[in-house]
């Protein structure tokens, strides 16, 4: 019995190689010229940069981190955050609520003050419950960290209202501060956040790609790449998969593909379903690779909330990272811009991205554009699944109706949920617990 499995990401080829090891007859096909996904990672002029976005592996859930760091052990570098945001012409410690002690004198007034009046006022039951991810922003932090950072930076990388998002998707993602910490932070006293990413890995040599290449490995004679599924069909009781050019039966299929093109590949999809499919919201991503000669700032990553400064929601440094991703004697930085289409960027060549980027990291003081020895420009069209207020109902259509056909929806886009590496991951260890082998 063959099983077919659709995608070669992050995903795909964890099930694959779980699947494997059950002794199933697999093929896995991915449209690219390579396998990896969003974890794929690119070497050029001896740099190696990440081609979906900044990536590391950390995680609350010890199974799938001890899955992670068992296929890069003995390629592995470990590190300790050093995160900022950049605020006013200031670095300030991130999460922002643990950082309130770097703001200005009055700002950080603000945010201490609101946020304990918006506490009272929820413990008193004067506040209605929030309805909207903006809501749950002002009621979970108080009208001065929501309106310094946490909207403005939101509204940044989503692309999209805060007061138009859905909420349920917040709790476990976005943790609610402690409020200890957050009067201590504003006194002075330092406090740490989000401490399950305090001290992350990273692939010594190879990028993100090493870990995928390594998961990847034992079923890489079954990955048939530059197969883009054009039709997907039952003939009897198999599935007849074609690009178009090529043939594949298979006897069950598993797609990890974004559920829009599963949907474009299936005969006589319901009006209705076709409908809810393509409203579902999601964003892109531009990276922009720049290398440079000499040492950048000592941070693991930075986040831009500010507009006027340009384009870019985060900075990260590979060259932290891991000191085998950049040249001797050289730095990397990793500049992420998400955008929708029709968005302005969208239509920017390279070299005017690139001018800008450049741009904005000397205003920052990070390097100065007599430095840069490298860079480029790769585009991922999908990236981030954006919860408006319709997705749970539009996914909820679509789920039922794969699920109907028999096709198991697994990962990041197929699910069409926000999942991180370890989220992917997790995903898949759940589905094999529920699948035959």
């Amino acid at each position: 019995m063959k099983t077919a499995i659709l995608g070669g990401g992050l995903s795909g080829l964890t099930l694959a190689r779980l699947l494997y090891e059950k002794g199933t007859d697999l093929v896995i096909v991915e449209a690219e010229p390579e396998y990896g996904g969003l974890c794929r990672s690119r070497v050029s002029d001896g740099f190696t940069f990440d081609t979906g976005g900044s990536h590391i592996i950390f995680s609350r859930d010890t199974e799938v981190l001890n899955f992670m760091r068992q296929m890069i052990r003995g390629n592995e570098q470990e590190n300790i955050r050093n995160t900022k945001i950049f605020y006013k012409g200031r670095y300030v410690k991130y999460p922002f609520e643990n950082g309130l002690g770097d703001l200005p004198t009055e700002d950080r007034f603000l945010c201490i003050s609101e946020f304990i009046k918006t506490l009272v006022a929820v413990e008193k039951g004067e506040l209605e419950p929030p309805e909207t991810f903006r809501d749950w922003i002002y009621y979970t932090f108080g009208k001065g960290i929501a309106e310094c950072y946490m909207v403005p930076y939101n509204e940044k990388i989503w692309k999209y209202p805060t007061d138009s998002m859905s909420l349920h998707w917040v709790d476990g993602r976005i943790p609610r501060p402690p409020v200890d910490d957050v009067i201590k932070s504003a006194i002075g006293i330092a406090t740490e956040g989000y401490t399950h990413q305090s001290v992350f890995s990273y692939p010594l040599k190879g990028g993100i790609e090493a870990l995928v290449k390594a998961i990847a490995r034992p079923v890489e004679p079954f990955i048939k790449t530059h197969f883009r599924i054009r039709s997907l069909r039952k003939e009897g009781a198999r599935w007849l998969i074609s690009d178009g050019r090529e043939k594949i039966m298979a006897d069950r299929v598993i797609s990890t593909i974004p559920v829009q093109h599963l949907i474009a590949a299936l005969p006589d999809v319901p009006p209705e379903v076709k409908k809810a499919c393509n409203n579902l919201t999601y964003n892109s991503l531009i990276c922009v690779n720049i290398g440079v000669r000499g040492d950048v700032p000592d941070y693991s990553w930075l986040y831009v909330p500010d507009h006027e400064l340009g384009k870019t929601n985060r900075i990260s440094f590979p060259s932290q990272y891991s000191r085998r991703v950049a040249p001797e004697g050289c730095s990397s930085i990793l500049a992420e811009i998400t955008y929708r289409p029709g968005d302005p960027v969208a239509s920017m060549s390279d070299r005017g991205i690139i001018t800008e980027v450049t741009g904005m990291l000397a205003t920052m003081g990070i390097i100065t554009p007599d430095k840069v020895v490298f860079s480029s420009v790769v585009r991922q069209p999908f990236a981030y699944v954006v919860y408006d207020k319709k997705y749970q109902e539009n996914i909820a259509i679509v789920r039922d109706y794969c699920t109907g056909l028999g096709i198991p929806l697994v990962g990041r886009f197929a699910q069409f949920e926000y999942l991180n590496m370890d989220g992917c991951i997790r995903s898949v260890l759940d589905f094999m617990r529920s699948y035959p082998a």
